[in-house]
């Protein structure tokens, strides 16, 4: 024996080689190279605190899986970098805290958009302005870590800090397991009442159904996010803007803060005709969680709104700006995916309307990718409630008459809520004024009265 000192093993949980940051802040690089990472910051701060570093990619037996279970079971501390949403970490971030009640701590780039349940979990985070990381980059990376690393090595596991008596089934109080399934049994109960109120007919009769949700399940009351994501959005299919705003805004932060709620806010505030200020906060929702398809189409609506209105007006400097706002932004939806139909199926009529050179070829390959889109998504999601109206407004802009026919039929069997006709129908209006066959024009058109009509409140 040499009488050397062994370290205690620190097991690092990290991407390799150099990764794209897909969806990308604004603040962040184009990709990564973890491996410099690794070399230059991480592994010489786990080594100045104490541990031995030890990365996946050094397993070199016959069996990488078991290598890896043992490493995150015997290893002293577990850190996991959480800066791209790699399913690999996540999976065993994941293992770590069902096998060991401490040590593992979950470090970050100051600009990462942690996926929803790691968001609320502790995070230790560093600068990294650049992904080749510099000497200087490393240095503030290593300075920013030590201390942040060795505070929360000691902090509990969500399973051992949440489940009294876990892992031991012996030691679980049973109660929570009767607790659960009760608590199960009324989300069943309030999704049928949910089920209900979109399945009724008349339109007053959802409106009455949705507001008695909202008074059994108050924003201000004890609610559950998922209850509240479904009477929010209730609320705006079935009773109105207005009201949906004011239950978002008076649910608790916690919940209000949901990107998903806080882009309904911005979609809702733009219908009420705060267009400005919904672009505004849905910029400011990119800025700060990140961009995405859904967050570029809903800019892209509301300049669409801003282009229609302005037209509307005779201002024509204004509506080509616009119109080439909500062009530019609908483009960047359909770059960032495209299997999200929402962005690209909007596309099509308002390059038509642009009429500028390469206009028309640009409608078509929309139309049709969008088209694509939407047969992907409905054997994908067959509940996806959005297919429907793309699908009716892709027939009607590319003048399909048999299709258009089909789905109109589809809606009066359906209901108006099945194919959100009150949302579409504008832009059904738009396509049949662009179609240059007058039959086919004619045929659009008497199709669109039938829709308008099905809208009118009964006598």
């Amino acid at each position: 024996m040499n009488g050397a000192k062994v370290r205690p093993v620190c097991f690092m949980v990290m991407p390799f080689g150099t990764k794209a940051v897909e969806p990308r802040p604004d603040n962040a690089p184009d990709k990564i190279d973890f491996d410099a990472l690794w070399n230059k910051a991480l592994a010489p701060v786990i080594e100045e605190l104490g541990y031995e570093p030890v990365r996946a990619d050094q397993e070199t037996g016959a069996s990488i899986i078991l290598e890896m279970l043992e490493r995150l079971f015997f290893s002293d501390l577990v850190v996991a970098d959480m800066t791209i949403p790699n399913g690999n970490v996540y999976y065993e971030v994941g293992i770590r805290h069902a096998a060991k009640p401490t040590g593992c701590v979950l470090v970050s780039a100051d600009w990462t958009r942690a996926l929803f349940d790691v968001n609320q979990m502790r995070r230790v985070v560093y600068p990294l302005p650049e992904g080749a990381i510099s000497d200087a980059t490393a240095a503030a990376i290593r300075a920013a870590l030590h201390g942040g690393v060795k505070a929360l090595a000691d902090g509990a596991s969500p399973m051992f800090q949440q489940i009294p008596g876990f892992p031991d089934p012996a030691r679980i109080d049973p109660n929570r397991a009767s607790a659960i399934r009760r608590q199960l049994d009324a989300l069943s109960a309030f999704q049928a009442r949910v089920r209900e109120a979109r399945l009724a007919r008349d339109p007053q009769q959802r409106r009455a159904l949705a507001l008695a949700l909202q008074n059994d399940y108050p924003a201000n009351g004890t609610i559950s996010q998922a209850v509240a994501l479904d009477v929010a959005a209730l609320l705006r299919d079935c009773v109105g803007w207005k009201e949906s705003i004011e239950y978002i805004d008076a649910l608790p932060e916690s919940i209000r803060g949901l990107d998903f709620l806080q882009e309904q806010r911005s979609l809702a505030q733009s219908k009420t005709g705060e267009h400005l200020a919904a672009i505004a906060a849905l910029e400011e929702l990119v800025r700060r969680r990140g961009d995405s398809s859904e967050r570029q189409g809903l800019i892209g609506g509301r300049y669409k709104k801003l282009a229609n209105e302005a037209r509307q007006g005779g201002n024509q400097t204004a509506y080509r700006d616009y119109l080439d706002q909500a062009i530019g932004h609908y483009e960047n939806g359909m770059r960032l995916d495209l299997n999200d139909y929402y962005p690209t199926c909007n596309l099509p009529p308002l390059y038509k309307q642009r009429g500028d050179d390469g206009d028309a070829e640009r409608a078509a390959v929309a139309a049709q990718v969008a088209m694509f889109a939407c047969e992907r998504a409905k054997a994908r999601n067959p509940s996806d409630e959005w297919v429907n109206p793309t699908l009716l407004a892709l027939a009607f802009d590319a003048a399909d008459v048999p299709a258009a026919k089909r789905y109109v039929k589809e809606v009066r069997r359906e209901g108006l809520a099945a194919w959100k006709l009150d949302t579409a129908i504008a832009t059904l209006g738009q396509s049949v004024e662009q179609v240059a066959d007058p039959p086919k024009r004619a045929a659009l058109s008497a199709l669109l009265e039938e829709l308008r009509a099905l809208l009118q409140p009964a006598p």
